[in-house]
């Protein structure tokens, strides 16, 4: 049986995940209303990134013959004004999910639980992507809206491809 404080934060972050997929939506479609369908297209596959995370935590609490409680998820609450705001908003929001995932983190280490400890490992490491590729695209949009080449980096982000993530968790 799983730790009672570990299981109600791997619960909260599932839900948390699903929050980050509804955020990046909410982003996805201000570019493609806006017409850069490229950075629309990149918020589009952060969205299904951050629901298989959500799937990922779902998959480890069945393995642990625990639930997920399904809980309320609420609506993006930012106030985008300016085209380079949701880049600002999804980095200060993947360094807010890094700390969450650190907390997650602590929580099995203190529990004793080693083997969720070594599954929060792979999002620890995720979250360092996360972040970089967060700080990538804020520091490309300024690069390309100084040079007049926002149009190609729109372009360019036409073929972000959704990959799967490495971490695989046999539930069945």
């Amino acid at each position: 049986m799983m730790d009672r404080h570990l299981r109600e934060l791997l619960n909260d972050q599932f839900n948390k995940e699903l929050y980050s997929a509804y955020l990046y939506t909410d982003f996805a479609d201000y570019y493609h209303a806006r017409g850069l369908h490229g950075f629309g297209n990149w918020y589009d596959v952060q969205v299904q990134e951050e629901r298989d995370h959500a799937m990922l935590m779902r998959a480890w609490m069945l393995k642990r013959g625990e639930t997920i409680e399904l809980l309320p998820i609420a609506k993006p609450d930012k106030t985008i004004t300016d085209d380079d705001d949701p880049l600002h908003f999804a980095l200060a929001h993947e360094q807010y999910v890094t700390g969450l995932i650190h907390t997650l983190h602590d929580a099995a280490e203190a529990a004793g639980d080693t083997d969720s400890a070594k599954f929060l490992d792979w999002f620890v490491k995720e979250q360092v992507e996360e972040e970089e590729n967060a700080t990538s695209m804020i520091e490309r949009y300024d690069k390309a809206v100084a040079d007049g080449t926002l149009e190609a980096l729109d372009t360019e982000l036409k073929g972000r491809r959704w990959k799967a993530p490495s971490l695989h968790v046999d539930i069945f």
